[in-house]
């Protein structure tokens, strides 16, 4: 492809690939020097392709948000795959059962009774058996357990059902997101790590072996990663980083891998108007908030620009000196969530330098099942 990405109609979602790769190793790096597994979660980039050079480099094996997002992964031949989510429904479960008989070797979140009576009633008639992982809460207040003895009871309970195994546990540190400082960071990383290990060690103590201690959450993980006892790290957005990222400390702009090309299509004495509004950036800024993070998206090479509104197709920029761009000129912007921004394109068009490289779809945009 001799194309340059500038000549590239927009909002176009532009990858560049030798930072993608120096992302990939750095997870990986960080894998091998501290011993721990590493199980990227591909919610971030939803990519077939990503996905396989993070194996490539060292993963063991991946971690998707929903079923819909696994049953592509398998369709694609990676068979090692935890479901960090809960899954109860009967037809959800029913799709549990066919992925086990695909060969996948899934491991599913589970964090309280009556989710496990009914994996265990389904998994009865079709004879498979399935390794689950317990979810603790380490601070996020979303799903899980307590840490502790309210997992040791979970894992006895699991003991006694016939189709199901306790194969780890496991956490996400959420919260860290909003995070007001590198004290504060290492504080929930440190309670993230506790909360696993604890757990683990309670339910060993009872005589439930805990093969697998899993922590995620990027700006936590090369903490928490470190801590003893713990065997796997999880991290998703650290494949791109982004806006978020870069207000809490964990990433420098040159880092983020991921940006949006627009293109200028209105000028006004105080603002202008990109082609990139709520369905290209989203509206975010972090499920908790950052100071650090102001506006929609970071326009590079133009830190007088602030993007202060979105309507559905319109971003308004705001300036707080000269600004010389003009009706027609591209742009490119860091989204804020690198995770909902991929979610929202078919495609990344993959960038070396100047020029178009390649092309790889968003095998499981829009998969949310």
């Amino acid at each position: 492809m001799n194309q340059e990405w500038m000549d590239l109609d927009t909002p176009t979602l532009l990858l560049d690939k030798p930072t993608l790769l120096a992302n990939i190793r750095k997870m990986s790096d960080f894998a091998k020097e501290n011993k721990v597994n590493l199980r990227p979660h591909i919610k971030t980039h939803k990519s077939v392709e990503i996905a396989r050079l993070e194996l490539e480099h060292g993963a063991i094996g991946i971690t998707t948000a929903k079923l819909e997002e696994a049953e592509v992964m398998a369709s694609a031949g990676m068979m090692d795959i935890l479901v960090a989510y809960p899954v109860s429904s009967p037809a959800k479960i029913e799709r549990i059962i066919s992925l086990l008989s695909k060969g996948v070797d899934l491991k599913v979140s589970v964090d309280n009774l009556e989710q496990i009576k009914l994996l265990q009633k389904a998994l009865e008639k079709s004879g498979h058996t399935l390794e689950v992982w317990i979810k603790v809460n380490s601070g996020l207040n979303r799903c899980g357990v307590e840490p502790g003895e309210s997992a040791v009871e979970l894992a006895k309970a699991v003991l006694f059902l016939s189709q199901l195994r306790v194969g780890g546990i496991f956490t996400h540190a959420g919260h860290s997101y909003g995070a007001r400082g590198q004290e504060e960071l290492e504080r929930i990383a440190a309670a993230e790590a506790e909360a696993v290990v604890s757990s683990a060690e309670a339910c060993e103590k009872a005589g439930i072996p805990i093969p697998v201690r899993s922590v995620g959450s990027t700006p936590t993980y090369r903490i928490s990663g470190k801590v003893e006892g713990v065997t796997e790290v999880r991290p998703g957005n650290a494949v791109f980083f982004d806006s978020i990222q870069v207000g809490l400390g964990v990433a420098d702009r040159e880092d983020c891998a991921l940006s949006v090309l627009a293109s200028v299509v209105g000028v006004y004495p105080d603002r202008i108007v990109l082609d990139a509004g709520s369905k290209t950036l989203c509206l975010d800024k972090g499920a908790h908030g950052l100071d650090s993070v102001k506006g929609f998206g970071y326009v590079l090479g133009h830190p007088e620009l602030t993007i202060e509104r979105l309507s559905e197709e319109h971003g308004v920029a705001v300036f707080d000196s000269r600004c010389d761009l003009r009706l027609n000129d591209k742009v490119r912007i860091i989204p804020n969530h690198a995770c909902t921004v991929a979610n929202m394109f078919e495609e990344y068009t993959l960038v070396e330098g100047a020029f178009v490289v390649d092309r790889w779809k968003v095998d499981a945009r829009g998969k949310r099942k």
